[in-house]
């Protein structure tokens, strides 16, 4: 293998990793990182070809991808969502009315602010409509949006790209007949013929999964292979059958699959996410080296005022169209109306379709490539820097999300979640005791009957204000279970778990691997037993602002080692949560949060406890 063709493969790889790294830091969207890095390896210093690197494997390859990340995003939409929210009738508005308002007027802007002929401004809006999955997962993930706007815009990115795609087709085929009668005949029947071949294929490859996970035809190691190879088969066939109806096939599989209930694909999903970040990885960075100088020189003032257009008029206006007479308030159509961020799907289908529709004799067909990452690079810079403000401004999310959703309400749990929800910040306490329910909704915190794993219950918990998970109950594995459950929604960095009891030399229990629990809460050899003691005994849970004056080591001096601390609060309005790997640390300004016992109780103190962790 040539050195040149191994530094180029490597530098995409090691280019997409560090700009989602940069993104995750900076709290900003990762495709702006991904773009300005293929920008700057490609027509900026000509260090990335992807044409010559790939030749005519690039389009398959990207077409490969998008279905891989289509695929991912329908195994996350789920009818009930729909139904418990009441949003079918608003969304099914948007999937019409609203993608109907924006493809009229992109391709009237299109062509009366660009130039371009009807037929090439048609293909731009119909390339435009969409608006990126992998673009709005992560913002939405990062603002944990109160109300039904994050139901709707997550159901729309996914379920919009497909449709995008399809509507470029039929675009394209009016185009290529002369008589436009015939043109939009056949375009009209393209378009059931689509639909009904995606659906087909997209049902059928989920129920052969279905069938083979449900009978156990396949070990563990092959459902992950398995699954990707289905949802190729299905995207192939579809596509041969009819053009482009591919994509709304693996969209079909994942939808059927997220709302079947004869099988788990949680581990489906797992593998799938992050297969899906490496490959939108290396796509922009790939698709955005596309460009060339000469392109990007030849963007004028017409190609910014049709962003400007599409941003502040179009999407506007799609959205007023979408939710009239829906019951949404106010100022979630107006979020919405601000959020249409383009992603992977309409620069890929741009790069394929400008091609075609040039040699049809369109030569200004290919300036749609530059056009459209304008507008992508454009919608992920406004909307990624305004997101956040906005939704504070709308009261539709918090800034920097502190509060805590404790996993087990007993006395312990309730006094802990008591404390913090005094000092300003939310707390939601979940519990299969009733009594502790009800003593927990008696003392005006949220509380929520059922168990923490079942999906019903984890889409009552209101996450608007919730930064981290800690889990509480008297079972160690269910802690680390539901650890492991609370992963995608807080990050491994934000759940925790009580330590676990200590055991004797010669016990045959195996220690937990770390990959397989949370951060073990406040202290070494502090299990729920030893809490539930230490609560037995009534202490106090109290709050102590420290100062230069008493500091942190006048309080241990004070209290002694029997004063278990358990949160530190910042002057920043933030919350420390003391682990065994991260035990407090605070400084003059912070307020701590701890249990104060007495001597004369008989506990134990914390540091003359067993050391040895092991799994119950």
């Amino acid at each position: 293998m040539s050195h040149d063709i191994l530094i180029q493969l490597t530098g995409i790889f090691i280019l997409g990793i560090i700009a989602q790294w940069t993104a995750w830091k900076l709290h900003l969207p990762s495709i702006l990182f991904l773009l300005i890095a293929g920008l700057i390896v490609g027509p900026g210093l000509g260090l990335l070809h992807p044409d010559e690197l790939f030749g005519d494997l690039l389009f398959p390859m990207v077409s490969l991808a998008v279905a891989v990340i289509l695929y991912e995003g329908g195994m996350n939409l789920r009818f009930r969502e729909l139904r418990k929210q009441k949003i079918q009738g608003v969304l099914f508005q948007i999937l019409t009315l609203a993608v109907l308002f924006s493809l009229v007027l992109g391709t009237v802007g299109a062509h009366y602010i660009i130039g371009f002929p009807w037929p090439v401004a048609a293909l731009l809006a119909a390339i435009l409509v969409v608006t990126g999955p992998t673009v709005i997962g992560p913002m939405l993930r990062h603002l944990r949006l109160r109300g039904r706007v994050s139901s709707l815009l997550k159901w729309e990115g996914i379920v919009v790209d497909p449709l995008g795609a399809t509507l470029a087709v039929l675009v394209f085929t009016v185009v290529r007949q002369n008589n436009l009668r015939d043109g939009l005949t056949e375009a009209l029947i393209d378009f059931w013929v689509t639909f009904a071949v995606g659906v087909l294929f997209g049902v059928i490859a989920a129920a052969v999964l279905i069938v083979v996970l449900r009978k156990f035809w396949l070990p563990d190691a092959l459902h992950n292979p398995v699954s990707l190879m289905l949802m190729f088969a299905s995207f192939a066939a579809a596509n041969v059958m009819q053009d482009e109806a591919g994509l709304l096939a693996v969209t079909v599989m994942g939808i059927t699959l997220a709302n079947q209930k004869w099988v788990s694909i949680r581990h489906v999903i797992e593998f799938k996410e992050t297969l899906t970040t490496l490959l939108i990885s290396c796509l922009f960075v790939v698709l955005a080296a596309r460009l060339q100088p000469e392109d990007i020189k030849g963007l004028g003032w017409d190609s910014f005022l049709f962003v400007a257009f599409m941003i502040l008029l179009v999407r506007p206006l799609s959205i007023l169209a979408g939710t009239v007479g829906s019951s949404l308030p106010c100022r979630e159509r107006l979020f919405m109306a601000w959020m249409a961020p383009r992603g992977i799907v309409a620069a890929a289908v741009a790069s394929v379709f400008a091609l075609e529709l040039a040699a049809k004799g369109y030569p200004q067909a290919l300036e749609l490539v530059p056009v459209t990452f304008l507008m992508v690079f454009a919608t992920v810079l406004i909307y990624g820097l305004s997101a956040v403000p906005l939704s504070r401004k709308f009261g539709l999310s918090r800034a920097n999300p502190q509060g805590i959703l404790f996993v087990g309400a007993h006395k312990g749990a309730r006094a802990m979640a008591q404390a913090i929800m005094n000092k300003g910040f939310s707390v939601v306490l979940i519990d299969t005791d009733r009594e502790n329910v009800a003593l927990s909704r008696m003392a005006g915190m949220p509380a929520i009957y059922g168990n923490a794993l079942a999906k019903k219950t984890r889409e009552e918990i209101d996450y608007g204000g919730l930064g981290r998970m800690l889990a509480m109950t008297a079972n160690d594995a269910v802690n680390a279970l539901t650890c492991s459950h609370f992963l995608e929604d807080f990050g491994r960095q934000e759940v925790y778990q009580l330590s676990f009891p200590p055991v004797e030399q010669d016990s045959r229990h195996e220690v937990i691997p770390q990959e397989q629990h949370g951060r073990l809460l406040f202290g070494k050899g502090l299990d729920y037993f030893r809490l539930n003691d230490v609560f037995g005994n009534d202490p106090k849970i109290k709050l102590t602002e420290l100062t230069k004056e008493f500091d942190y080591q006048a309080f241990r001096a004070e209290y002694g080692e029997t004063a278990i601390v358990l949160f530190v609060l910042k002057p920043n309005r933030s919350i420390e949560v003391c682990t065994v790997d991260s035990p407090a640390d605070p400084v003059a300004g912070d307020v701590l949060i701890s249990i104060i016992q007495q001597p004369q109780q008989g506990l134990v103190p914390m540091q003359h406890l067993e050391e040895e962790q092991v799994a119950l």
